[in-house]
């Protein structure tokens, strides 16, 4: 018997790799368009000028609103200030972050990547320098396919890219400046006097931004993003997305031939898209939900005098409702309001949303919580691990500790210190503190806004200490009437019996 052939011989005449078809959208106007330009409008408005608002904290201390201060380390958010060790707010900022990308994709599909991705933020305004520039889709095209450019074609494509290397120098620019003090870095810049590290990163982002915005565009969202993989996982039958209502544009035909669908096959919806994809092929991975094929469409069945909405924000369930109503019916543009009259009302409020918004909320007033009971002074105490205890001359045990007094505050602050747990017998000394308050606590004093680092000294007799390994022990910060202002928890460690 002959042994099959793996491949057939069309498919080992296909190429594995296939050039990139450049997509040349052409602008539309309305509703979702203008839609697109005001987020644009907010979102550069607020990610240009944010680090140049001014916060008083006081003296000493950083007047930027919103500054990631590397020196101190801190993350200074207006009122807020972060600090290394509190790194769990920025983790509940990131999951509250993930959770309402997930439940905007569950309602509306992939809104964010239509209207508020930045690489759909910066690359609808370097489409907006070009067709300011080269003109709009067709002339582009004939440009591009000419086979040999003039003077005023050279000219076009320098000035738009010199254009796209000062927006995308801006970008890089405003991104330093959420890491040093934004008034101060443009006068380093304009006085030639900026260190490289700025530089560097401040020209990574300026390449960047080029280079994702100007030139890679649609490949990004359709090979490098990792959300179109696992949308779907995000989408139910109550999802809205933008979808083509097959049921009442197909079959497609002239506007005049007798039994088609509205949809006239004009390629409007195609052209506008930015990543290139025709929507009446279905829920693609490489559409961004972004709405302008919706515009584009509406467009062309207002000049037919049909009614808008063949493409639209739609949920499956509705689409396949529609669907299984006008079967029934011929081929026609007459089963428009029959699959209209079958559609059921948008389900906002449903299992999933209620569990998306309960997390939300959850993370929230957690995050709330935390930053309204938290202390201006706090401690941490680090036990020696090298050694873990040492035996002394007389048979007693002594540990070794670190303790980190952290003051969020600009004036210092004297506070006891308080050690409990110890067993009969032990004894306990700061050193380098002289001072007592009336109870016989040694006093110590914080550091403003840093960190105040003492060490202490546990010694207890071997006897008395119970046969288990670690006796826990509580350090505490006591202030005026002993009232405690911070308190850690560690363990006094002994050898085995």
């Amino acid at each position: 018997m002959d042994k099959p052939e793996a491949f057939a011989p069309d498919d080992r005449d296909q190429p594995l790799y296939a050039d990139r078809v450049r997509v040349y959208p052409q602008a539309v106007q309305g509703p979702v368009r203008r839609a697109k330009w005001v987020i644009l409008i907010v979102c550069l408005g607020l990610y240009y000028l944010v680090p140049w608002l001014r916060w008083d904290r006081g003296p000493g201390q950083p007047d930027q609103a919103a500054l990631v201060d590397l020196e101190r380390g801190r993350l200074f958010f207006f009122f807020l200030e972060i600090w290394p060790q509190e790194v769990y707010y920025l983790t509940g900022l990131l999951l509250l972050g993930a959770i309402a990308i997930f439940a905007a994709t569950a309602l509306f599909g992939r809104v964010w990547c239509g209207f508020t991705c930045p690489q759909t933020v910066w690359t609808d305004l370097f489409m907006l320098v070009e067709r300011w520039i080269e003109g709009d889709r067709n002339a582009r095209m004939r440009r591009d396919q000419k086979a040999r450019w003039s003077a005023s074609d050279c000219a076009c494509k320098v000035t738009k890219h010199a254009a796209w290397l000062a927006i995308a120098a801006a970008t890089g620019g405003a991104w330093v400046m959420y890491f040093t003090d934004a008034p101060t870095l443009a006068r380093d810049l304009l006085a030639l006097n900026v260190s490289t590290t700025l530089l560097g990163f401040a020209g990574l982002f300026t390449l960047t931004t080029y280079v994702l915005a100007g030139w890679a565009r649609e490949q990004v969202c359709t090979y490098m993003c990792p959300w179109p993989r696992f949308q779907a996982a995000m989408l139910d039958p109550d999802s809205l997305a933008v979808s083509y209502r097959s049921w009442r544009g197909e079959p497609r035909g002239k506007a005049h031939d007798a039994g088609a669908g509205d949809c006239v096959d004009c390629r409007a919806c195609v052209n506008v898209c930015p990543t290139g994809v025709d929507i009446r092929d279905g829920l693609q991975m490489a559409c961004i939900n972004c709405g302008l094929c919706i515009d584009a469409c509406d467009g062309i069945m207002d000049k037919l005098g049909r009614p808008k909405g063949l493409i639209a924000f739609e949920t499956i369930g509705n689409l396949a409702v529609a669907e299984a109503a006008v079967a029934p019916l011929p081929p026609g543009r007459g089963r428009c309001a029959v699959g209209m009259e079958a559609r059921r009302p948008v389900r906002l409020l449903r299992p999933r949303t209620w569990v998306y918004a309960a997390a939300m909320a959850a993370i929230v007033l957690s995050m709330i919580t935390g930053l309204a009971v938290r202390q201006p002074v706090s401690l941490e105490v680090l036990r020696d691990r090298a050694p873990l205890f040492v035996r002394l001359a007389d048979g007693g045990i002594r540990n070794s500790y670190t303790l980190k007094l952290s003051d969020r505050r600009s004036e210092p602050e004297t506070l006891a210190l308080e050690v409990d747990g110890l067993p009969a017998g032990a004894a306990w000394q700061v050193l380098g503190v002289a001072q007592e308050d009336e109870a016989g606590h040694p006093l110590v004093t914080t550091r403003p806004d840093g960190v105040a680092e003492y060490r202490l000294f546990v010694t207890a007799p071997v006897h008395a200490l119970p046969q288990e390994e670690g006796t826990p022990i509580t350090v505490r910060l006591l202030g005026q009437g002993h009232a405690i202002r911070a308190a850690s928890t560690t363990s006094f460690l002994r050898p085995r019996p």
